[in-house]
């Protein structure tokens, strides 16, 4: 199976491509993540953040 160098080229700028489309979603969905976690605390919306918060139900009748 010969590939021309042109070929070859041309699949690894897509692969390139590809992965900066990658990291820069990721990067756009971190940066939405730390924005929500932040006005989340602004707010004082506090306690959703924290992580022992409904852990223990009382399931008495």
């Amino acid at each position: 199976m010969d590939m021309s160098i042109a070929a070859m080229s041309v699949d690894m700028h897509q692969m390139q491509t590809m992965r900066d489309v990658g990291i820069a979603a990721l990067k756009m969905s971190m940066e939405a993540e730390s924005t929500m976690i932040e006005e989340a605390i602004e707010l004082g919306d506090v306690g959703s953040l924290d992580p022992a918060l409904g852990n223990n139900i009382d399931i008495s009748v």
